[in-house]
């Protein structure tokens, strides 16, 4: 998809809606340790559209899911703080944290066939979280399931509601995930490459249907993807991750017009657009690090272009470049 770079909606000037700060995820098993997240901060205003980009295994969904604590207890070690509104999700008791899934925090997940469940039709699984969090009766619960439907723009809505997964196409599936994501209106919505498993026409279409609903609703939205052009059209601020940690973030316009990090560059000049036609993509040579053993030093090295010893003597200290821009890279100058 050829990238878009959208006009940023303005901040409301709010507390933010989520905190992250230091944020560690470690896989262990018996034979290794995966250090999947290192050290990551950000925040999320009101009305904002956070994209968090990078290549497949960078850490993109891990940290997702390490904000609503959905990664298996008994193998991963998560630790920082992370808070969404007012609560210190790494520290909820369990039924607290309940309550706060899918009311104040929900999540698209990447495929809806495995995340609806199979053998129960669409409107009563929308229906019955509406229950589950304001305790409405199923009557009160239906009729919000068709008013989602209708907002999401399912076509012939109350039929519909009661299809199961697999009698939906992928594009109306994930149209009931985001249904389903929105049914307790959350504050915060967290989407993990909603769009990868759609076709390029399906894709648009629901990118313009989240940022509709995201401007509709005021949600702050995190989206994760590996596809940039996916996060010029939805984001207002970028951060671009690798090896686990955030390398470079700033207003979505600055970044891709101008980047301060090697790989956000090689991001940019890897990615088809119309004016290509004829030319070699130029692409990033070599492959992401192992993550079971990063190197004390800047992951990036052994694919950088611009390598020096420096890089080699140390992980690089985030750099403020501007107030709103930061990169992990030795070649930044601080503002």
């Amino acid at each position: 998809m050829e990238a878009v770079v959208s006009t940023p909606t303005p901040a409301t000037g709010n507390a933010d809606l989520v905190r992250v700060s230091d944020l560690r995820v470690r896989f262990v098993t018996k034979e290794t340790t995966v250090y999947a997240v290192n050290g990551v901060d950000f925040s999320l205003a009101p009305g904002e559209v956070l994209g968090i980009l990078g290549e497949s295994g960078c850490g993109k969904t891990v940290t997702l899911r390490a904000l609503i604590r959905l990664l298996p207890e008994d193998r991963a070690q998560v630790s920082g703080r992370v808070v969404v509104g007012d609560n210190d999700m790494l520290r909820l008791p369990k039924r607290e944290l309940q309550s706060v899934r899918g009311g104040t925090i929900a999540m698209i997940f990447q495929e809806p066939m495995t995340a609806l469940d199979p053998v129960y039709t669409v409107g009563y699984q929308i229906a019955e979280t509406i229950i589950r969090h304001e305790g409405c009766s199923w009557r009160e619960a239906d009729v919000r399931a068709l008013d989602l439907f209708e907002q999401v723009q399912v076509p012939s809505p109350k039929r519909r509601l009661n299809s199961y997964p697999h009698e939906l196409s992928g594009g109306l599936r994930q149209r009931a995930m985001i249904a389903l994501a929105l049914s307790c209106r959350p504050s915060v919505l967290l989407a993990d490459e909603p769009t990868t498993a759609l076709d390029a026409t399906v894709q648009i279409q629901i990118l313009l249907l989240l940022r509709e609903l995201q401007k509709e609703l005021g949600m702050g939205v995190i989206f994760v993807t590996h596809d940039m052009g996916v996060a010029g059209e939805i984001s207002d601020r970028l951060a671009i991750m690798y090896a686990g940690r955030l390398v470079e973030t700033g207003p979505v316009t600055q970044v891709m017009r101008a980047p301060l990090h090697p790989y956000t560059a090689g991001l940019l000049s890897s990615t088809v657009h119309g004016s290509m036609r004829g030319q070699r993509l130029q692409a990033i040579e070599g492959a992401p690090p192992n993550l079971e053993k990063l190197p004390d030093a800047c992951s990036f090295v052994p694919r950088c272009p611009h390598v020096r010893d420096a890089c080699r003597e140390g992980v690089p200290e985030p750099v403020q470049a501007a107030p709103e821009r930061m990169a992990r890279c030795i070649r930044v100058n601080p503002a």
